[in-house]
């Protein structure tokens, strides 16, 4: 049986819409699902990157999935929205609350460095305009290599029919570039009533591009894959991976009192030199 994923839930401060989102993911048989906090810095104001809200805080409770007997996934990523080189800081501390890292370039300068140098888990494709590049096969080839996924939301296509063309023209594009590889489909929904089934957004795919398998893939195993991918970022390729764990106070061993050894001890009536 297929894990299916939504890796972009738009996050929303009203705590209540946001538990609502994730409970109809859930029904609709997502075993994963990830918050995803938006970071878009301007020239003329210097913002601050966004801190994740922990998921008992946003969800005490965590719904279980259908068809399934345990609660639903619930993961955190950031995506910084990329009008500049510098908007995308590689070493930044702040990066390190977040599972899951995505990019979404507005030039194609800034798509082929997102795709041969950024370390990221995701590259967003913009659904809501024209592209003003062309999807090259190079860095489309080099993303793939390093593991990056491509991701189209389709949530837009929903809200308006001048979108909906833009949502089909750009990822069309892409599957040209890419062939199918390595892409996910998302919704960035931000209302339960924008969510659709898996076998739904299959169907989609398929108008986008994919075919049956790539489509199918694209809200499984390649998301998975990027869950995978993201692990692996943080824990130097695979090889290394640190846990900090608390004190815990030293052990007495059976029979232990804390008395030094009877050898040490001074005898009865013994006279010591001061």
């Amino acid at each position: 049986m297929s894990v299916f994923m939504d890796l972009n839930l738009v996050y929303s401060p009203d705590s209540s819409r946001l538990q609502r989102l994730v409970e109809t993911a859930a029904h609709l048989g997502y075993s994963t699902v990830a918050i995803n906090y938006v970071y878009e810095p301007t020239a003329k104001k210097k913002q601050d990157i966004p801190a994740p809200t922990p998921i008992k805080d946003l969800i005490p409770e965590l719904p279980i999935v259908q068809g399934r007997s345990r609660p639903i996934r619930v993961l955190n990523r950031l995506t910084v929205m990329m009008s500049d080189s510098s908007h995308f800081r590689a070493t930044a501390a702040e990066y390190r609350g977040f599972d899951l890292l995505a990019v979404q370039p507005t030039t194609e300068k800034l798509f082929h460095a997102a795709c041969m140098i950024c370390d990221v888990d995701i590259i967003c494709i913009s659904v809501t305009e024209k592209l003003p590049f062309f999807f090259k096969r190079a860095p489309v080839n080099g993303a793939t290599e390093r593991g990056v996924v491509f991701e189209v939301s389709y949530a837009a296509a929903l809200r308006d029919s001048t979108r909906r063309r833009y949502t089909i023209a750009n990822s069309t594009a892409l599957m040209e570039s890419c062939r199918g590889r390595n892409v996910i489909l998302s919704s960035a929904a931000e209302t339960p009533l924008e969510l659709r089934g898996p076998y739904d957004i299959t169907n989609l795919g398929v108008l986008f591009g994919l075919s049956d398998g790539d489509s199918k893939d694209a809200v499984s195993s390649s998301c998975r894959s990027v869950v995978l991918h993201a692990e692996t970022r943080k824990t130097a390729s695979g090889i290394i991976y640190t846990v900090q764990h608390p004190e815990a106070p030293p052990t007495k061993t059976p029979g232990d009192t804390g008395d030094p050894p009877a050898a040490k001890r001074a005898k009865p009536g013994a006279v010591i030199d001061s």
